[in-house]
């Protein structure tokens, strides 16, 4: 059983940028789709972007276009998650996780992953 591992979180200003990263303490990635999601205090579970091991990318939300880009490296066993331009609305937890499917991205339901990692925290905030 994979076990994902998000970082790269903190409190930034407005217009900011982050890069989150997503690894396993165990196994590889490199075979596998990883999808990235986010969670908002109070709201439901919002998929963002997939990306399939050769790069085939997915993205979910309208919010994520233009200024989310996922990416991965296989052969450092990750997957990124570029955010730029932060905004106060994206302050969420932000969490990776394997589809069932394994090497494909399905639709963005989170029912359609596992192998959650534990989140990374992201505030946006002057």
């Amino acid at each position: 059983q994979l076990q994902l591992v998000e970082s790269g979180g903190g409190l930034v200003q407005p217009g900011g940028s982050l890069n989150l990263s997503c690894s396993t303490s165990g196994g590889t990635l490199q075979y596998n789709a990883i999808g990235w999601f986010r969670q908002a205090p109070g709201k439901e579970r919002e998929a963002l972007s997939c990306i399939t091991s050769p790069g085939g990318v997915i993205n979910y939300a309208d919010p994520v276009k233009g200024r989310f880009t996922i990416s991965r490296d296989n052969a450092k066993n990750s997957v990124y998650l570029q955010i730029n331009d932060l905004k106060p609305e994206d302050t969420a937890v932000y969490y990776c996780a394997v589809p069932k499917e394994a090497y494909f991205c399905p639709s963005g339901r989170p029912e359609n992953y596992h192998y959650w990692g534990q989140g990374t925290q992201v505030t946006v905030s002057s």
